[in-house]
Formats: structure tokens, sequence, C-alpha cells
């Protein structure tokens, strides 16, 4: 059932999945132009890897206290006030004079994202049916790698025709138009009035929207801290915050250090280079619906089976990510590098919809928060700056075999979440689901 008019609910989802793809393409330009600074202003790879790094740390330390301030005062004009301050700080990007002045432009361009990823997936979950769940959460996350296609391959054509300076510049003026779009648009009064139908339990159709029918209610009228530490309370959803975080270190390091990759070992001029390294972003992106989409398709009748899909992901990334930094540069290599990429971030539908399912709907941005800050912290900021550090020291080539290694702490994350799945769902409170989303009662744990 539909909680606001399914166009409405579309339009939403387009404009909010549209601002995602400006919050990455701001974030992802950056790396198409690596050649550019590195030979400009002579920077290690250490350096360049902290450039990208600082906006993925600073969304981790952000995201859950400015996820928590949208849960209470707004969600609608956070993102406004996220999407102009990233897209502001991006042209301050193009601005800079140095090092330093594009590590403080880099930290503001993440203190504008930090509450972006965990609360436009979260007004987006609460307008649409609850069977779309995974399949929603993949695909919006998805928006990260297709902005990153945007960022390195448009960014590197600009980069090389006009400047790298005007690549930072076109990114933050396509972001303030698309806000300014989305503030005409898009009306809290309309979310609130979805949040209060999810806040009453005599009304089915808000209860479908906001929470999925494995999550435990969330009463009316109960104080948001009270609702708190149900975001840590299981064993299962501390492991998808674990897991999904570990798993998008790999993709990160992709995402981040592909265009050098093409750029150093394939010889390909920055608008190749960043070309190249968008098809990899893209297939990533591809790899996140796909998960989600999988996902909800064999759980229909387990909801177990979504974590099967995360620890394939996870394995199938470790293996044909190993198979092919060890290839030479070829074909064979680009194919085995293609489908690993595929399945680098399939797991980050999943993780998301375990997290909704076993959170309260009433803080459903601060769970995203804390899965956005697992994923910022564990992955997306250390991924490309360990990465840049290897590098410096047994070349890109070589920290990039190391990297697929990290699959195997998120596989194991998976598989604990796995094994306490079903037991944290009858604790904190999956009782309430129907049968069509939990396992035939003889298979239930005792």
């Amino acid at each position: 059932m539909w909680p606001v008019p399914r166009g409405y609910a579309w339009t939403v989802f387009a404009l909010s999945f549209g601002l995602l793809l400006s919050d990455y393409m701001s974030r992802q330009v950056l790396n198409a132009v690596f050649p550019m600074l590195k030979s400009e202003w002579l920077l290690s790879d250490a350096a360049l890897g902290s450039l990208s790094s600082i906006v993925a740390l600073a969304v981790g330390v952000l995201t859950f206290p400015m996820s928590l301030m949208a849960d209470r005062w707004g969600r609608v004009r956070c993102l406004l006030f996220a999407a102009t301050l990233w897209s502001i700080a991006t042209v301050g990007c193009a601005m800079s004079a140095d090092y330093g002045q594009m590590f403080v432009a880099r930290l503001f361009v993440g203190i504008g994202e930090a509450a972006y990823g965990s609360v436009g997936i979260a007004v987006v979950l609460s307008i649409f049916p609850v069977a779309l769940r995974a399949t929603l959460s993949g695909t919006f996350i998805a928006g990260g790698a297709f902005g990153a296609v945007l960022g390195v391959s448009i960014g590197g054509a600009v980069a090389q025709a006009a400047g790298w300076r005007w690549a930072f510049a076109v990114m933050g003026i396509f972001g303030l138009v698309l806000a300014a779009v989305y503030g005409v648009v898009v009306k809290e009064r309309r979310l609130v009035r979805v949040a209060d139908s999810a806040e009453d339990p005599s009304d089915a159709a808000g209860a479908s929207a906001a929470g999925s029918r494995d999550a435990p209610p969330a009463p009316a009228n109960v104080p948001l801290r009270a609702h708190l530490p149900r975001l840590f309370s299981s064993v299962s959803v501390i492991s998808a915050y674990v897991g999904s975080g570990l798993q998008l270190f790999v993709a990160a390091t992709l995402l981040s250090w592909l265009p050098s990759y093409f750029n150093r070992y394939y010889h390909l001029t920055t608008a190749q280079s960043g070309s190249a390294a968008g098809g990899y972003a893209l297939i990533i992106g591809v790899g996140m619906i796909l998960g989600g989409v999988v996902s909800d398709r064999i759980s229909a009748g387990v909801s177990i089976r979504k974590w099967a899909v995360a620890v394939g992901c996870s394995l199938g990334s470790l293996v044909l990510l190993t198979v092919a930094f060890q290839l030479p540069d070829g074909p064979v290599q680009l194919g085995a590098l293609a489908f690993g990429a595929l399945l680098s971030a399939g797991s980050a539908g999943p993780a998301a919809a375990m997290v909704a399912n076993l959170t309260p709907a009433s803080v459903a941005a601060t769970a995203f928060g804390t899965l956005t800050l697992a994923n910022s912290l564990l992955g997306l900021a250390p991924g490309p700056a360990l990465t840049g550090v290897l590098a410096d020291h047994v070349g890109l080539l070589g920290a990039l075999r190391v990297v697929p290694l990290v699959a195997i702490a998120a596989t194991a994350a998976f598989l604990v979440g796995r094994h306490w799945y079903e037991r944290d769902l009858l604790r904190v409170g999956g009782l309430a689901a129907p049968a069509a989303e939990s396992e035939p009662p003889a298979e239930r744990p005792s």
C-alpha cells in the first residue's frame, strides 16, 4: 500500500536520487584529477588519498548527530542545508591555491554530505511500500556509484578541456541548481503526515510504509531517546553495520584509485582514465541494485536469505578481485576486474534492509546514519587513505592486490549476523512479523 500518491513518491525519489548523484559527483570528481594535482602540487599518493578520505571521515563523524537532528527538526530542511553546503564547498575546491586550502574545502564537502545519505534514504523508504525496501535501498545507495561515474567521467573530460578547477566548478553549480528544485517540489509537511501516520498503530497504511514487517513496532508518543539504545540492541544489527562498512572498503578503494590505476598502468590520458574508471563505477552501481533486487526476490518467503546475498557478494569480490590484480594488463584482467567490481558493493542493499528490519521506524534516519557512520569509518574513509599510504611503499598495483582481503572480515561479520538474526528478531519484537517474512515455524530457533 502506498502512503502517498505514487507519482509524488517517485518524484521525491527522483529528486532525492539526483541529489545523491550530485553528492558523489562532488565527492568523486577529485579522483579524476588526481594525476593533475599530483603533478601540479607534487603530492604523494598518501596526500591524494587524504583529500578523498577527509570527506568520508567527516561524513562518518557527523552523520549520526546530523541524522538525529533531522529526525527531530525536519528532514527536508536538513537535506537542503546539506546540498547547499557541499555544493558551495565544491566551488571552493575550484578556487583552492594549494593542498591546505583544498583540504579545508574538501572537509566542508564532507560536512555538507554528512546527513544526506542516511536522511535521504529515510525519506525515500518512508513513502514507499515495505516490499520494495531492499531494492530501493540498493538502488538509492547505488546512486553513489552512479554519481562517481558522472564525477570521474565528466570531471576528467572537463579537466582535460578546461583545467581541473572547472571540473570542480561544474559539479558545484549543478548541485546548487538541483537543491533549489528540490526545495520547491519536496515539502516537509507531506513527509510529516506520512511519519505521523507511521507512528499511529491504528493506521495500517502508515505502519506498512514506515516500517518493515520484520521491524519492531514503534509505539506512538515514545520519546526518541527511548529508541536510541535499540540502534545497537542486537548482534545481528551490529554485524550488518560492520559487514557493510568493511565491504565498502573494497568498493571505495576501486572508486578512488581506478582512474590513477588506468593512468599509470594502461597509460591513458586524464579524460580516458576518467571514462574507463567511470565505466567500472557504473558496474559497481549496477551491482548494488542487483544485490538489492536479488535479495528481495529470494527472501520473499524467508527473510534470512538476505544475509546469503551479502555473504555471496563478499566472497565473490574477494576471489575475482584477487585474481584480477594478479593477472597481466589486458582484456582478461579487465574482465575479471569488472565481475569483481559488480560484486564489490552488492551487499549494500541487503545490509541496509537488515538495519531497517531491526531498528524502530521512528529513528529511521538515525539508524541509517549509524549505518553510514560504519560505512564511512570502516570503509569509505580508510579505504582510499590506507591504499594511498600502502601505494607509496609497494606501488599502486601492490596496494590493490592487498585490498580485496578486507572482504574476508566482511564475510565473517555477515555470517555472524545471519547466525543471530532470527533470535534477535524474536528478542526485539520480530514476532509481530507475519509468517510470510519469517522461517516456517518448524525451522525457527527455540
